[in-house]
Parts: C-alpha cells; structure tokens; sequence
C-alpha cells in the first residue's frame, strides 16, 4: 500500500469558501451537497484538549485529556451537557509544555467487564514516555480510581520534543503506540535497537501484578530476531506520529509530521519503514538528493509547508450527520487550521480540503456511532454536518462587501481598506491569499458596517492577490493588485 500513489489537490484554498467564524457555522460544498461545522458542546472548554476517545462500553460517554492539567473529563454525549466530570487526575506525575504532558488515553476493549483504560504521558527526572493502566472506580464509572495505576511502558526522551503519544487497541486486540524519534540529531528512526521513530504492539491482556508489564505478540515482525532489534516494533521510520487511527476495515491510518516542507498520512503495516530521515514524505531528505529508496513505503498523501506545518491524523467517518464525508479519512493541520478529506480513487487518493478554520487542531475523535469530533486547542470542540437547506436556515445577517481601496497599491503599503454593509451586527473573518492559494495573513472583527483596515504582510511582492472575507456563513472574494 503507498508504494505508487497519485497525490492529488481537488481545490486551490482561494476558491474554497471554508474559514471559521466563532459564533456560527461555517459551510462548504462537498460533493453537491453542503457540510457544516460547529461546536459540538457549546457550554463546554476544555484546557489545551489533545484527545477524545469514547470508552465503547454503550454508554456513549466522551473523555477528554487536557495536555498541560494532566486532567480527563467525562461528559455525556449530548450538545446540550452543561458540565464535565472530572474523571482523572495526574498532573502530579507528568512535565508538560509545548509536547510535554498528558497526551493519549485508550480503553481497553472490554473496559466494559474490567474496567481498564491506559494514559500515555511524560514524565520527568529522567524525561520519559510512561504508557500507564488504570481501573475506574467500582461505585462510580465517571470516576477512575486513581491508586490503581501500573507502568506498562517506560521510554526514555532525550529531548523535549517529537513524543507523539498516541495509543489506541486494534481490531486484533493489541494496544498500539506510536513513538517520535526523540527530537535528537542525527535522528535514529532507523535504527531498530530502539524503539523510538516507530509503532509499538503489544499485548497487554495478561498482565497480573505477578507477570511481566506486557508480552510481545509473535506475530510481530521481529518477533524472535537474534539481531537485537526490538521485538515490540509494528513499523519504524517515523518522526513525530501525531495521532493514528483504525478504520472499519482494520487499516491504520497515520499521520507524521514532517521536518521543514512536506507533511505527509501513511496507511501502516506490518514490518514496513516509512522512510524517516532518509525521506520525507515522497521527497529525499538525507541525503537531500539521490536518496536510496529501496524498501521504503511512500504516503498516501503529503502537502507542502505551504499549505500547513504540523499535519494531524483524524479518522474514517463512519457516522451519520454527515452522510456526505461516510469512508472518507479526516485530517487537518495544527498550525494553519485546515481540515481535508481524503478518499480512495482507483489506485491513489483524492485530497479535498473542507475547511480553513484559523485555529490549532490538536486532535480528532469519535463516538460509539461513528461521528468525528474536532479538538481545538483553543478548549472547544466542534463536530459536522450536513447543512440544513435555505429553507431552512434562519434569517441570518447580510453583508454587503465592496472593493478594496486603494487599487492597485504600491508595494511596502501597510493596509488596504473594505467598504462593508450589514444588515445586522456579524463576526467577520478576513484574510489575505496568493494566487497559489498560500493564505499570507488572516484577522477577525466584530462589525455592523463601516470600513475596515486589512492589514497586508510586509515586504508584499509585486502581483495579484485575493482578499476573502467571511461573514454570516457567506464568503465573498475580491482581488487587488501590489504595484511598484
């Protein structure tokens, strides 16, 4: 799988109607029909939300890990919930900051009967992954009981960076854990005496407080190796994992993010390298050129830092609210707040993007049904929908937008400026792109009317631009012109 693929971009980002607006949602066109998002749980925030993750114990609870509190909150499924429960509570054993802290939680498939879930967190003095079980409380299913933990997994970080922290139980039962490379240089995903830069499986099923912390499936592909490689290892050649997922049919779906041009979605499998250092994504990266390709598995889809700099995994939509987005895998990027959906198209894959929210996603989830949650690391998160139809909408406010003055300007002009009328008072999202689709800047305002001042980047080249200006769910464009 991956190793001949066809990358596909179906939209240029300037013709894609798709940024955030906070108080309402925001629409686009998939396949002649319309999606919207929104927030899923409007009274509910969160602190720097990395993962939700359903029990799937029936009872349709979501669980929420905060990275910085070492916190998980429980809450039912339900857009009109008021308040989350506190369900766990570990900041006293974890070092957080920028990829420090409490950064995955799984539940073990008969959570149901035993009561197990696991963390994976990092912890300090030394600085290490620390894969952790735990049991909920006998009297209260939202309440874990917090001196019932035992350490699976201990991995030693050499730098602060390039956790990953994913983990997740497979279709076959196995608990799956996905290990960046440790931030060192030179990276070491190759090398398969460590467990760093790879994906872990492991079978945690007989673990009693007389065995040993896990057993190593002999399934595995190293399983029994006389050459000192890590038995525990699925797959290696990874920099920083940032979530993965199974999808109905048993496919793990990967996203790893790159070093400084291409993020990249792998579908892994058994025994297979995924390249890093020695490519990132489909292009050689050390050595920069004529790199040796032999064996290596190339992606499913990769973007360039045009588009993004931090790619996050999501999942295969399988729910309902959505009809639209079913057996389509979902994913987005950290830093620009882009959402894509990626379908299969004979042989490759076709890469839509759906939205441009202009805030970071840390996460994705799901529910026992099948809906996809996005986790903003703005606290909120937010899930889709098939949009209502005009008849149905309600009246919502109209924003009339002229052109941008003056025009053309001169290069080195600070901020051009918009004519806007408005039926109502509206939240309004502006932002600046090339002709490529590369948004160069974005702001928000609060406006009933009036003029407003678009603040252009610095050292703007002489061209065409294009100015989108969001409002009331409408997205209006308009082009100008940078002169000498």
């Amino acid at each position: 799988m991956g190793r001949s693929v066809e990358l596909k971009v179906a939209h240029v980002a300037f013709v894609v109607a798709s940024m955030f607006v906070a108080t309402l949602s925001v629409t686009v066109d998939v396949s002649a029909q319309t999606l919207e998002i929104e927030r899923a749980f409007p009274a509910l925030n969160f602190a720097n939300p990395v993962d939700l993750q359903n029990a799937g114990d029936g009872s349709d609870r979501l669980f929420v890990v905060e990275q910085t509190t070492g916190r998980i909150y429980v809450f039912d499924n339900d857009q009109s919930v008021g308040a989350a429960s506190l369900f766990l509570d570990i900041g006293a054993k974890i070092v957080a900051g920028g990829e420090l802290g409490l950064l995955g939680l799984a539940f073990h498939p008969d959570f149901s009967q035993n009561g197990y879930f696991f963390v994976n967190y990092t912890a300090g003095s030394p600085r290490r992954t620390v894969v952790e079980r735990y049991r909920v409380d006998a009297g209260n299913p939202d309440q874990a009981n917090a001196d019932s933990s035992r350490v699976i997994l201990e991995v030693d970080q050499p730098e602060t960076n390039h956790n990953a922290g994913q983990i997740a139980f497979g279709p076959d039962g196995m608990l799956y854990i996905s290990m960046g490379d440790g931030g060192q240089s030179p990276p070491i995903s190759q090398d398969l005496s460590e467990l760093l830069g790879s994906v872990l499986r492991l079978n945690v099923d007989n673990v009693t407080d007389s065995s040993a912390d896990y057993e190593i499936p002999s399934d595995n592909p190293l399983f029994g190796n006389t050459d000192g490689h890590r038995e525990e290892m699925w797959a290696y050649g990874f920099r920083n994992p940032w979530r993965f997922s199974f999808d109905g049919q048993g496919r793990l779906w990967l996203a790893d993010v790159g070093n400084g041009r291409w993020e990249e979605v792998n579908i892994v499998e058994k025994g297979k390298n995924y390249g890093w250092p020695i490519m990132e994504a489909t292009h050689c990266h050390s050595p920069a050129n004529g790199c040796d390709q032999t064996g290596l598995e190339l992606p499913v889809t990769e973007y360039p830092h045009s588009l993004g700099r931090s790619v996050t995994g999501g999942y295969v939509y399988a729910g309902s609210r959505a009809p639209q987005l079913v057996d389509k895998y979902l994913f987005a990027d950290y830093v620009d707040g882009r959402i894509w959906s990626l379908s299969e198209s004979g042989a490759g894959f076709d890469r839509d993007e759906l939205f441009d929210l202009g805030f970071n996603i840390s996460s994705f989830g799901r529910d026992e049904g099948g809906e996809v949650f996005v986790v903003g690391y703005n606290g909120n998160i937010y899930w889709f929908k098939a949009a209502s139809t005009a008849s149905d909408r309600p009246v919502t406010s109209r924003v009339v937008v002229g052109e941008p003055y003056p025009n053309p300007v001169a290069a080195g002009t600070d901020e051009i400026r918009l004519d806007l009328a408005a039926s109502a008072p509206s939240d309004v999202r502006v932002a600046v792109y090339d002709l490529l689709g590369r948004r160069l800047g974005a702001e928000s305002f609060a406006t009933s009317a009036g003029s407003i001042g678009v603040i252009l980047p610095p050292q703007l080249p002489v061209g065409t631009y294009w100015v989108s200006v969001l409002a009331s769910g409408e997205s209006h464009w308009r082009s100008f012109v940078v002169v000498r």
